[in-house]
C-alpha cells in the first residue's frame, strides 16, 4: 500500500493513527525479508527466525534520526550482526489477512509482540480524532526527532497502489524523482554538482539544487538513480516549489 498525503479538511472518521518511521520499507512474504524495490533483504537468521509464517508489511527501523544506519544495515549482503541489534522491524499490517484493516489489525494483536524477539513490534495505533488533534500529535512527533504522521482507513482492504486509505501528514511535502544528468556548479560549486537534473514520475523534468552536502556535491547521486526531495507545494505548471534534496530512495535497489 502506497500513501496519499493528509490535508486539513479530510474526513477522520474512521482513521487509525500511527507514527511514521524514518526507515525501509520491509515486507516479510512468510519465508523470506524484502524491500520495496522487490529486493532480498539479508538479515541475520536469528533476525527473521522468530517471525510467524504470516506476511507482513512494515517498515525497518533503526530509531529517530537514524536513517542512514537503517540504509546501510538493510542494503548490505553481508549482513552486520552488530549492526542488525539495533534495528526493529515495526509491522503495521497483514496483507493476507482477510477482512479490513480493523480486522487486520486485531489479527496483528494477537500475533506480536513475541516474548523473545522484542526487535519485531505492531505499531501503536489509536483513532483519530479532530484536526486539531492530529496537529499536536504530528507537531510532538517531529519534535521529539520523529517524522510524522501516518492514517490508515479502518474499513479498508489490503490493496498494492496509492489511494486514500493510507495518507501521511508531515510538516512539508515530499516526493520522489530520476535522476537524469549532473549539472555543473558555478560560482563556490565550481568543479563540482550544481544541479540534478530530475524527472517525476509525471515526466516533470526540473533542476534540484538545494540540500546538498559538500560531500554529495562532489560525489552526487547517480544517473538513474531515485532520489526524494522536499518542497513547499506545487507552481502553476505543477513543479515543486522550492524543492530540495533530502536522499536517495534506499529501497530501491
Amino acid at each position: 500500500m502506497l500513501a496519499n498525503v493528509y490535508r486539513r479538511g479530510m474526513p477522520l472518521a474512521g482513521y487509525w493513527v500511527s507514527e511514521k518511521y524514518d526507515g525501509l520499507r520491509g515486507y516479510w512474504d512468510g519465508q523470506a525479508l524484502w524491500t520495496r524495490g522487490g529486493q532480498r533483504v539479508m538479515a541475520p537468521a536469528w533476525f527473521t527466525a522468530p517471525l510467524p509464517a504470516v506476511p507482513m508489511d512494515g517498515e525497518l527501523w533503526a530509531g529517530r534520526g537514524r536513517f542512514e544506519h537503517a540504509l546501510s544495515t538493510v542494503r548490505s549482503q553481508q549482513p552486520d550482526d552488530a549492526a542488525w541489534r539495533a534495528m526493529r522491524f515495526m509491522v503495521f499490517d497483514l496483507p493476507a489477512a482477510p477482512g479490513d484493516f480493523d480486522a487486520r489489525l486485531a489479527r496483528l494483536q494477537q500475533l506480536l509482540p513475541i516474548a523473545a524477539a522484542p526487535w519485531i513490534v505492531a505499531v501503536p495505533q489509536q483513532r483519530a480524532t479532530t484536526h486539531a488533534a492530529l496537529q499536536a500529535q504530528r507537531d510532538r512527533v517531529v519534535r521529539e526527532g520523529g517524522e510524522g504522521l501516518v492514517l490508515h482507513l479502518g474499513s479498508a482492504p489490503y490493496r498494492s497502489e496509492r489511494s486514500d486509505d493510507l495518507l501521511k501528514f508531515k510538516p512539508y511535502d515530499d516526493a520522489e524523482a530520476r535522476v537524469l544528468a549532473h549539472l555543473p556548479g558555478q560560482g563556490k560549486h565550481a568543479g563540482r554538482l550544481g544541479a540534478l537534473l530530475v524527472e517525476t514520475g509525471e515526466g516533470l523534468r526540473f533542476r534540484l539544487g538545494g540540500g546538498f552536502s559538500d560531500a554529495q556535491r562532489r560525489d552526487p547521486p547517480p544517473v538513474g538513480a531515485l532520489v526524494t526531495y522536499r518542497y513547499n507545494g506545487l507552481n502553476a505548471s505543477g513543479l515543486p516549489r522550492h524543492a530540495r534534496f533530502l536522499r536517495v530512495r534506499g529501497d530501491d535497489a
